[in-house]
Parts: structure tokens; C-alpha cells; sequence
């Protein structure tokens, strides 16, 4: 079969059915013992999509077949659900009219003759620390499922493609091909609303799906609309059904083993005798401390949690930060109050419940600007940053101009192109990448496509960029689609 023809996609509606129905939404996640056989499920699948024995067999393999440990490198997405203005944050054009301008000011950056919206003033200061590619072509990415950036191939989109949600995400490549960092920790974790904000394991399997981080940890709870509950989430994922307590849990895995007993007296292999060694490093995930204690925001100092600040999005920064430390290899957090398309989808002040530019994003600005250069900063002063890149992206940008579906200052979907911040690494930063027309509604020059971002990543995880992989058919794809590693970056 082949794929459906790529196409331009611009201005669409949100009356429209989503394709939701791959994402499980409604299936319980975590550790869920809800009876013996649960229990045997769980031990023996891992728990929360992890089967972290497969994940381990695979780098005990490797280091066995003489292919040394990868280097502890970690990436934090940033994903701005929703798709942010380029216009109205990264790439500002002050010159023009004011309907193509927006409402907001410039000011200047540490890089001279670079400026940025006003609302960004802390990074503008850091621009130093950042490259700023304002040349990222996103014709072919939608949202609802968001998957073409997230796995870096064109074909991933999921109103044209049916077989969208099967790509895999970079992410999830990354957790099969480079690993955890830490035996004790997930490879991919994710903090999201909706399982359509976040790309998954796809044809690699779920024990390549993302480790849902939102159920580890004590979080606030906020609503649709971005509104603090004032309640907290319990971190469900470390709390075992009543009745059965860490021994019990042990002693189930010991009656795994004996079961297994007669299999591997059999077995001239050694598979089995493998197989016991993974399981139980997979079980001490959960019945160890590193995890929960990643997971665990009161043991983080008071004033470094001050100076996170206590919203949802910081909270989860800081925690993505402590989850690198110990381990994890990529932390993607999912920056939207809202479960459908996304807290950055401004289409106007008329069309709740995002809004648009001036009572939309403006206040979504300054508490993104913290958070991105407390994370980075916080990362440089305890010497992780060159080992750690953090990317802030969406899915697309938003039109030249404003006033799109009857609102006086919205704008709608803009595939042509958007912008995103990289930082850390150890990547040369302190640049520009990449130029729109006057207007910016089209690139000028230097077109960064999803393919290029994937290899950048794989390249920057010494993931071989001709890795494939096998769809359900038996065919077999690259991880890479039509990409080259951004090469001013310095890999």
C-alpha cells in the first residue's frame, strides 16, 4: 500500500473528527493489581508500557557484542501543544502593518541585531545559551495526534494517513537504539494531557511507549483552562492495591521463577537464566528508591523548588531535570492545560477556550520564558547542560496575519513554516538559523524540515542514521525520513 499523497494543510477547523482511537486513551495506565493474574501480568510485562527487561537485554547485548555503553546524553522536549506564533515570539516583525506585527513589542537580545517579542525578555538576555531556527518548514505536520515532529517523518500525519500512529517516535527510537542512562530508570518519560499530544512506540511495540511521568509524581492539578485546582495529583504509579505491599510484590516474582524453573532446566540457551536477570532489575525499578525518589519533588531543595515556581509546567521542568540526573535519556512534557488541541492553538479572543494573541499566548509568555531559562540555567550551574539539549517547539506556526475566523487578533494554523529554541548539548549555540520573508509567511532562506531535527537527534545520541525499523507488513523503514543533522550545530 502506498502513502497517501503529502499535502499543504492550512487553516483547518476543529469541527472534525480525531484520531484518537490508536491512542488507548481510555486504558488504565500504571501499576494496576487489581487481582493474582494482574499481578503476573505486571511482573511479567514490566509496568506502564516499560518491560524494561527487554530495554536491558538489548544493552547487555550490545556490550557483549563489543559496542561500548553510549555517553549519558539526555534531551527535554518542550512541546508547545498547539502550535505558537513565530510571529509573536521568536521572529517578531516590528516594520510591519500592524495586522501582520500583532499587538506586541520587540526588544533587543544578547545577539546584536536579533530581537525578540517583549514578553521573552529573560531568554532574549540568555540568546547567548540558544539557537533560534526560524526557518523550520512544518508543511506537512498537524496536530491531534501530534506526530509528524515528534517522529520526524512526513508520512506521520494522522488526517492523511491512517498509519500515522504506528510511526515511531524519536523518542521511542532513541529508548530501543541508545537506552536508559541508568539501569533503575525509564529511557522515554512523558508528562502529558492527552495521548494525542504525545508520539509513542508505534511498530517498535509498547514497552517503547512513554513512561507516563504525570502518574509517578505529586503534580498540581489544573484544569481545562489552565486554572490551579488547588488539588495534587497522589503519584498512583508507585502505590501498590491494598493488601499487597513490596514483600508480596518480591514474592510474586519469586513464584515466577520457581514456575519457570522447569523451562529453564530445559533451555541450553540461557535465555531463561537472562530472562531472571532483567526481570529483576525491572522489578527493583519499581521496589527501589531511584525512581521514586527522581520522582519525589520534596527531596529537590526549598529554594531551588522556589525558584522553579509552584505552576504545573515548572514544577514538571524541575522534575524532567532531576529525571536526566538519574538517568532517564528523553523527558517530553506536554505544555497544555487542555486535552484536545492545545493551550498554544490562538486562533482569536472570540474562540474559547485558547483564546487568541493578546488573552491567549500573551500570558503564556512570560511563564514559558521561566521556565525555559531557569531549566537551562539551573542545568549549567550543576554542569549538566552540555550533556543535556533542551528543544522548545510545536507543531506548526500561525498565519501572517491576524483576524482569522471572525476574531480581531487570532491566527490560525501556518504549516509553511515556525520557529523552535535549542540549547544545551554541547552544540554551538548563539545563533540564528534560517530567515522568513518580510511578512513571515514563508522561509527565506535555509528550510530545517521534521527529517532533519530527527537526524540532528539520532546524530547527537550516536543512533546510526540508516537504523530501520519492521512494519506490521514485515518491510522494513528508516528511522530517518528525507534528513540530514543540522550541521550549525556542530555535530
Amino acid at each position: 500500500m502506498t502513502s497517501p499523497t503529502r499535502s499543504t494543510v492550512q487553516g483547518i477547523q476543529h469541527a472534525h473528527p480525531h484520531a484518537f482511537q490508536a491512542m488507548n486513551a481510555l486504558t488504565r495506565e500504571g501499576l494496576v493489581v487489581a487481582s493474582r493474574r494482574n499481578m503476573v501480568k505486571a511482573s511479567l510485562a514490566g509496568f506502564a508500557g516499560l518491560s524494561l527487561p527487554c530495554l536491558m537485554a538489548s544493552r547487555a547485548q550490545a556490550i557483549s557484542n563489543g559496542i561500548s555503553s553510549p555517553r549519558a546524553k539526555s534531551i527535554i522536549l518542550l512541546w508547545m501543544t498547539g502550535g505558537p506564533s513565530h510571529i509573536d515570539t521568536w521572529d517578531p516583525k516590528p516594520d510591519r502593518p500592524f495586522n501582520n506585527r500583532g499587538p506586541f513589542g520587540v526588544i533587543k537580545t544578547k545577539l546584536p541585531g536579533v530581537h525578540f517579542c517583549e514578553h521573552l525578555p529573560k531568554q532574549a538576555a540568555m540568546l547567548d545559551k540558544f539557537t533560534i531556527i526560524r526557518s523550520v518548514d512544518a508543511k506537512f505536520s498537524n496536530h491531534e495526534p501530534n506526530t509528524v515532529f515528534q517522529t520526524g517523518n512526513l508520512d506521520a500525519e494522522p488526517r492523511t494517513n491512517r498509519e500515522a500512529s504506528l510511526y515511531p517516535s524519536i523518542a521511542s527510537v532513541v529508548a530501543k537504539h541508545h537506552g536508559t542512562n541508568q539501569a533503575s530508570m525509564p529511557p522515554y518519560v512523558g508528562f502529558y494531557r492527552s495521548p494525542s499530544h504525545i508520539a509513542s512506540g508505534g511498530y517498535l511495540g509498547q514497552q517503547y511507549d512513554p513512561f507516563r511521568g504525570n502518574l509517578a509524581a505529586k503534580l498540581p492539578i489544573y484544569d481545562l483552562v489552565g486554572t490551579d485546582t488547588g488539588k495534587k495529583s497522589n503519584a498512583e504509579m508507585f502505590q501498590l492495591s491494598k493488601g499487597l505491599d513490596f514483600n508480596r510484590l518480591n514474592d510474586r516474582r519469586n513464584l515466577l521463577k520457581d514456575l519457570d524453573r522447569i523451562r529453564r532446566d530445559i533451555d541450553n540457551s540461557g535465555a531463561m537464566i537472562a530472562a531472571d536477570t532483567f526481570q529483576q532489575q525491572a522489578v527493583d525499578l519499581l521496589v527501589g528508591t531511584k525512581a521514586r525518589d527522581a520522582f519525589d519533588l520534596t527531596l529537590e531543595p526549598a529554594e531551588v523548588r522556589e525558584r522553579y515556581g509552584s505552576h504545573l509546567w515548572c514544577q514538571q521542568a524541575l522534575l524532567a531535570r532531576r529525571l536526566v540526573e538519574s538517568g532517564v535519556a528523553f523527558v517530553t512534557i506536554d505544555l497544555s492545560y487542555h486535552t484536545a488541541s492545545g493551550t498554544w492553538d490562538n486562533h482569536g479572543d472570540n474562540i474559547p477556550p485558547y483564546g487568541g494573541i493578546s488573552k491567549g499566548l500573551k500570558p503564556l509568555l512570560p511563564l514559558f520564558d521561566h521556565l525555559i531559562t531557569t531549566l537551562v540555567g539551573d542545568l549549567e550551574e550543576r554542569g549538566r547542560l552540555e550533556d543535556v539539549m533542551v528543544i522548545a517547539m510545536g507543531e506548526f506556526g500561525r498565519t501572517p496575519m491576524m483576524g482569522t475566523q471572525e476574531s480581531t487578533d487570532g491566527r490560525d494554523h501556518w504549516p509553511n513554516v515556525m520557529s523552535m529554541a535549542l540549547a544545551g548539548g554541547g552544540l554551538r549555540h548563539g545563533q540564528v538559523i534560517g530567515a522568513t520573508e518580510k511578512d513571515g509567511g514563508a522561509i527565506k532562506e535555509r528550510p530545517v524540515t521534521p527529517g532533519d531535527l530527527a537526524a540532528t537527534i539520532y546524530r547527537y545520541f550516536d543512533v546510526p542514521l540508516t537504523t530501520q525499523y519492521v512494519d506490521h507488513r514485515g518491510r522494513p523503514r528508516n528511522v530517518v525520513d528525507q534528513g540530514t543533522p543540522i550541521a550549525e550545530l556542530g555535530l
